[in-house]
């Protein structure tokens, strides 16, 4: 029954950080064994795990993106944040946010629908 929804900026700049929110409702994300996942697709191309939060905190990066990404945690406000920096039209895609009992995709059991972000040259 838990539910995440993205939320944040559709159009952003070159240059400029990328900022979304997941806001979960009806689980905590400080429940034990859980971690919580962005994920993003790219126009035509298949998902790309960006990294995740787990329930104590502990943050995990693609090593691909590690120096651009930031994943953080508002836990009186049942929410995690992704900071993407930098950005440039090869960060446009869908973004997601996810839940599962681990980052890998195959064992996610919550989505949120996604969000599109454009990135303007």
């Amino acid at each position: 029954q838990v539910q995440l929804q993205e939320s944040g900026p559709r159009l952003v700049k070159s240059s400029q950080t990328l900022s979304l929110t997941c806001t979960v409702s009806g689980g905590s994300i400080t429940t034990n064994a859980y971690y919580w996942n962005w994920i993003r697709q790219p126009p035509g191309k298949g998902m790309e795990w960006l990294g995740a939060i787990g329930y104590s905190g502990s943050t995990y990066y693609n090593p691909s993106l590690k120096s651009r990404t930031s994943i953080s945690r508002d836990t009186s406000k049942n929410h995690f944040t992704l900071q993407l920096s930098s950005v440039t039209p090869e960060d446009t895609a869908l973004y997601y946010c996810a839940r599962g009992r681990s980052t890998l995709i195959d064992e996610y059991d919550s989505w949120g629908q996604g969000t599109p972000v454009s990135v303007s040259s």
